[in-house]
């Protein structure tokens, strides 16, 4: 099978907005991350490498993801009043095109669609999630290994069409594309990123791959921290969510001798300068340092993130907020700290509309 990796670029430049072909209901989104695979953070190498991998990157074999923690979830989603759920896949699904992506105890495509259509009739959006950062993408295992081959650009847009296919023509599709820097580089054994013109060239090729078929992109916007002409050569038809976790605590400065995550703030005003609509992202996770600092860890985030957007973001912007907390289901303890960012998350919501 061949494919034209110059197919989708012009088709990635659209102007879509709100207002436009993607337009759906005016309800504010209120969305909620969760995690059905969980090998975006591993390193998939070749098995007799496995030994040198520090814990942390080495792979899942068997889907982490506990489905009775999982409907948990989802159902205290129902319950505050949440109205969609992104749905990070990996490698919990069998895709019908690349089976071989699969692990011992993915879902099928069949039972992804059952959970896709429970989750609609329980009033949640569901929407698909799929990370093609070279630092996030040890799901697509050894084609990892295989950007800017031809393979690569096969298989990518070929899971884009099996999800797009299960989640029946989503209206929003999520392609990551967050944290590739030379930053993941210390502890790694291997490691690959893209810069400069190989970066946009398949940035821009998922993101036409998913405008091909209906739907409008999604992204992390981070890339823009680093790269102001993110603002300027992204298509206003992508959706953004910049994320700002507030590690230095309490630092909601812009002012760079205050907080020195300033920079990260400010994309915010960026990308509104700019024209994009955008989904701020919050959480209760916090970093390390964080956690060291202030027992609470992250929980304070969400609550200050919804009122700062609110007043740095014009209303025909602000398409809503998404919360991610960071955990998969697969134990009493990441239930519990989802089942809080949840609840973090409805209160923070229920805070005057324009603070």
């Amino acid at each position: 099978m061949a494919t034209d990796i110059n197919s989708n670029t012009d088709a990635s430049r659209g102007t879509r907005g709100a207002g436009g072909a993607y337009a759906g209901g005016k309800e504010p989104i209120r969305a909620m991350l969760m995690h059905l695979g969980h090998n975006m953070w591993g390193e998939w190498l070749p098995r007799h490498l496995w030994h040198s991998l520090p814990k942390r990157l080495t792979p899942d074999l068997n889907l982490r993801c506990k489905e009775e923690l999982w409907r948990r979830v989802t159902d205290r989603m129902v319950e505050r009043n949440l109205n969609m759920i992104v749905i990070d896949i990996g490698e919990g699904l069998i895709y019908p095109s690349h089976p071989e992506l699969a692990i011992e105890g993915s879902w099928s495509a069949e039972k992804l669609r059952a959970e896709v259509e429970r989750l609609r009739t329980a009033g949640l959006e569901p929407i698909p999630k799929l990370n093609f950062s070279a630092t996030h993408d040890g799901w697509l295992k050894d084609y990892h290994r295989m950007l800017t081959l031809p393979e690569w650009y096969i298989v990518a847009k070929d899971v884009i069409r099996d999800v797009s296919e299960i989640f029946s023509r989503p209206r929003f599709f999520h392609l990551g594309w967050d944290e590739e820097t030379a930053l993941f580089a210390p502890g790694r054994d291997y490691f690959v990123m893209r810069q400069g013109d190989m970066w946009w060239r398949d940035f821009l090729y998922t993101v036409g791959c998913v405008e091909e078929l209906g739907s409008r992109a999604w992204v992390w916007s981070d890339f823009g921290w680093e790269h102001e002409e993110f603002f300027t050569r992204c298509p206003r038809s992508v959706v953004q969510s910049n994320w700002y976790y507030d590690e230095q605590l309490g630092q909601w400065s812009l002012d760079p001798k205050i907080n020195r995550h300033a920079h990260r703030l400010a994309a915010f005003d960026a990308l509104e300068k700019a024209g994009f609509d955008q989904i701020p992202c919050g959480t209760n996770w916090a970093g390390a340092g964080a956690r060291k600092r202030q027992k609470t860890g992250g929980d304070d985030i969400i609550g200050a993130l919804v009122p700062y957007c609110r007043k740095h973001i014009l209303s025909e912007h602000l398409l809503g907020f998404l919360m991610a907390p960071w955990a998969n289901c697969c134990s009493q303890a990441n239930l519990d700290f989802n089942l809080k960012g949840i609840d973090l998350f409805a209160e923070a919501l229920k805070q005057k509309e324009r603070a």
